[in-house]
Parts: C-alpha cells; sequence; structure tokens
C-alpha cells in the first residue's frame, strides 16, 4: 500500500513538473503503441490535464483533453459517455491559445491559414462523401473522434474541420443512417456529424483540397442496388398510398421446421422478412411487420393486425421442410393462396405451418370458415401469388444456377383465413435441403429472395 501511494505521488509530482504541451506530448507518444500499460498512462494523462482545465477554466485544453479521454477510454473499453457528452457541447476558445494534443493538432500559424478555407461543395458518390474546399487542406486540419451515447444507444462520428462554409447549415441524408447534419460550430470550425444506432466503420483521406469519407454501412442497413430501381419493376403505381403487412412466420415457443444442421424456419424468414422491409421502404411503400423479434404470436393474430393497419395486401414467409430421407429431393420456391380447394402437397403443408396453433377452432368450424371467408379476395391472391413467385424466380436465377420453381398453389393455411385483403403465403425454400438450406442461411440469397419479393408486389399493384 506504501509502495502504490509512493507511485502516486511521484507520478503527481511529474505530471506538475511538466508543462500541458509536454503532457500532452507523452500522452500521444502512450496512445501511439499497442501496450494497454501505455494507453492506460495517456488515460491518466488526459485525466490529469482535464482537471487542471476546470481549475484554470482553460477552454481549449479541456477540449483537447477530453478528445484524448474518449480516445483513450473508448481503447480501453473505458465508460467514457459523460466525458463523450460533454465534449459534444463544448466550444473551443476562437482565440487558440492553449497547446493542444498531436492527435488534434492546430498552431496559431496554422489557424490563420485555415481559417481563410472555404467549403465550396459536398456530394455523395456511392458510398464515400466528398467534401471539396478552394484551396488545399493542411495535414493538421481535421480533427476526428467517436462517442457513443449509451442511454439513446447512439454512435456520433465527429469530424471538425478549421473552415467556414459558404451555405447555411445542411442536413444530409443517406440510406442505412440515421442523420448527418453539417453546420459552422464556430467561426474557424466546421463541424460534421454522423449520428446512428449501428457502428459505421469510416476511413478518411485528404487529396489536395478535398475531403473524403468512406462509409462502410452495417450490414442490415446494405439494400442492394436493384432494389432501388429494378429493370422488370413497373413503376407508375403511387406507392404512398399502399400499405403491406410482412409476416414471419412462427417465432418464440414454434421454431418452424427444423433442418439441415439445425437451421430454423422462424430466425431465417425473420431475416429475409426484415430485408424485404427495408426494399419495399426505400421504394415508398408503408410497411408493417407482425413480428419484428423473435416471439410468439397466434396465427389469427397475424391477421388482424393487417386489417387493424388497413393493409392492401399480406405477405406470408415461410421455408418448407420433409422428413430426412426426402431432404435430397424435395426442392423449390413456392407461393400459395387461400382456398377451399386443395391439392395433396398443399395440405400437407398447410398441415405443418398450421400445426403451431389449433386452439382457436375445430376441424369442422375450420372447414366451414374456409368455404366462405375471403372467397371474393382468391381471384386477387391468385394474381399476388403468381407476381410474386415470378418475381423470386427471376431474381434467384440471375445469381443461382439450379433454382427450383414449385410453382402457385391453393392451401388452406390458417394464418391467411383472417384477412380482408389479398394474401400469400411465400415458401423461400426447403430448409432441410443440404444445398439450399446453406442458401437461406446467407445475406446475399436472402437480399435476392427479399428483392425477388419486392419485384412481384411492385408487378401486382402496377397491374392491378
Amino acid at each position: 500500500m506504501i509502495r502504490l501511494l509512493l507511485s502516486l505521488f511521484l507520478v503527481a509530482l511529474s505530471v506538475h513538473a511538466l508543462s500541458d504541451s509536454e503532457i500532452l506530448k507523452r500522452a500521444d507518444a502512450f496512445m501511439q503503441t499497442n501496450s494497454k500499460s501505455d494507453q492506460f498512462r495517456a488515460y491518466n494523462d488526459y485525466k490529469n490535464l482535464y482537471l487542471r482545465a476546470i481549475m484554470s477554466d482553460d477552454t481549449n485544453l479541456r477540449v483537447s483533453s477530453l478528445q484524448g479521454i474518449v480516445k483513450s477510454g473508448n481503447k480501453l473499453h473505458i465508460d467514457v459517455s459523460q466525458y463523450s457528452d460533454e465534449l459534444l457541447n463544448m466550444k473551443p476558445d476562437t482565440s487558440f491559445n492553449a497547446p493542444t494534443s498531436k492527435n488534434f493538432d492546430t498552431t496559431n500559424e496554422d489557424i490563420q491559414i485555415q481559417s481563410s478555407h472555404k467549403l465550396e461543395s459536398i456530394r455523395w458518390r456511392d458510398e464515400r462523401l466528398i467534401l471539396i474546399f478552394d484551396k488545399k487542406l493542411a495535414s493538421n486540419q481535421i480533427n476526428y473522434f467517436t462517442l457513443h451515447d449509451k442511454k439513446e444507444n447512439k454512435y456520433k462520428y465527429v469530424f471538425d474541420i478549421h473552415a467556414s462554409m459558404l451555405t447555411k447549415s445542411e442536413n444530409l441524408r443517406k440510406e442505412g443512417i440515421s442523420r448527418i447534419k453539417l453546420a459552422q460550430f464556430n467561426p474557424n470550425t466546421l463541424r460534421l456529424v454522423f449520428e446512428n444506432s449501428d457502428k459505421l466503420n469510416l476511413h478518411f483521406k485528404q487529396e489536395h483540397n478535398k475531403l473524403i469519407i468512406n462509409i462502410e454501412l452495417p450490414e442490415s442497413a446494405i439494400i442492394p442496388k436493384e432494389a432501388i430501381k429494378s429493370e422488370a419493376t413497373p413503376s407508375k403505381v403511387s406507392k404512398r398510398d399502399k400499405t403491406i403487412m410482412i409476416d414471419a412466420g412462427h417465432g418464440g415457443k414454434d421454431p418452424g421446421a427444423v433442418g439441415y444442421r439445425k437451421y430454423r424456419e422462424k430466425i431465417v424468414v425473420l431475416d429475409i422478412a426484415k430485408r424485404l422491409k427495408t426494399i419495399l421502404k426505400s421504394r415508398g411503400y408503408k410497411v408493417y411487420m407482425s413480428r419484428e423479434n423473435d416471439k410468439f404470436i397466434k396465427l389469427s393474430n397475424r391477421t388482424e393486425h393487417a386489417n387493424k393497419k388497413d393493409a392492401d395486401i399480406f405477405i406470408s414467409i415461410h421455408a418448407n421442410a420433409v422428413e430426412e430421407s426426402k431432404a435430397q429431393q424435395a426442392k423449390g420456391v413456392e407461393c400459395y393462396f387461400l382456398s377451399p380447394s386443395r391439392s395433396e402437397k398443399a395440405e400437407l403443408i398447410a398441415e405443418k405451418e398450421n400445426s403451431a396453433d389449433m386452439s382457436d377452432m375445430n376441424k369442422y368450424g375450420k372447414q366451414s370458415f374456409l368455404n366462405f371467408l375471403n372467397h371474393h379476395k382468391i381471384l386477387a391472391s391468385n394474381k399476388l401469388a403468381i407476381d410474386v413467385q415470378r418475381g423470386m424466380l427471376a431474381s434467384l436465377t440471375s445469381s443461382y444456377t439450379d433454382i427450383t420453381d414449385g410453382g402457385v398453389r391453393e392451401g388452406p393455411f390458417w394464418v391467411l383465413v383472417g384477412a380482408q385483403m389479398p394474401s400469400v403465403l411465400v415458401e423461400v425454400g426447403f430448409i432441410s435441403h443440404p444445398m439450399e438450406a446453406k442458401r437461406l442461411v446467407s445475406t446475399q440469397y436472402q437480399k435476392r429472395l427479399a428483392l425477388g419479393i419486392a419485384d412481384g408486389i411492385e408487378r401486382y399493384f402496377a397491374n392491378n
């Protein structure tokens, strides 16, 4: 204990023996190493400087030390959220008399040059945001740091650029990023902030008078380019007036089919349903989901939810399966619509999909219900099933071989019974088939499936 106190006393003496700029320089050197011990030393240096800044009411030193605390704290997995919040609301003194960390280095001489920089234009080029200035950028002109608000679960990626804007503050937009804000933070600093609920992977570089920021979106936010505009998809329909209910089959205590390598239907279909929602929303549709996580919902409640939302169509997504002895043979995508008449195959599949929730009605009651309910929607549902099946086949065959067309079929599916709108049940493949199961759990295949279903929906609305 005495040894520990002595070491702390010696550290304190060494801190006071050095100037602020020397401590910052030392902390920066520690941060350049991969040693956890050095990073802890840097963190402690920044904390000491932060206390000094508060005692001396030095705004710039406070900003520099906060930046160091956040950067080193994130590396060490220390909760620095309170410092992050403080940093985001700090406005540095425009005189810039205080020393600044090398990681965020700015000298008085540089500021005279930097403050004369003007932002001329800003534009997107694919996944890159390009800011163009009126003259060459200095190597130390851009300060970059990240913040994480754990309470609101938001990530903020902040660029402080020593320049000014020719235009007023801008709210930029990019699919997959919650918010992008560009504004004049103070007379010498232009601030660009990316805000998102998921982590982003940002890289940036300076090329003469350009700042180029490359953004890698989280996989869940990536929409296939084809989803924005598909050549095979008519675009004359007014999408703002159309509402779609997507139903991911099974969930919670009901895993659905358990197939090859124990892949579970409830997980696969939820992934596809989420991708479909993202694509449809990007095209301008209003979209709801019966479930967005792993929970059990009664079959009758799924269509009831669609009815309450006054949906124009109801799409229920499922994955097929057969016993192990037939697993190598049975494969393919199929689309079903509700009808009292049905084939033997449709009855077998319906029995599997209906099995999770038979409590609402006995067999006789269910048969009677099927004989009259939704009869006037059978024709429209048939058309929707045909378009969705065509869309899936076109999308999948453009990227994959050995795609089997299971066709459009009628069937007594209990999940479709209560729908007051055209409704279909999509079987996206056999999770029991080795090759098809591997595809069904892959991101790229799920995207192609979702894209095909979205194209089919658009074709249906355009033609009906």
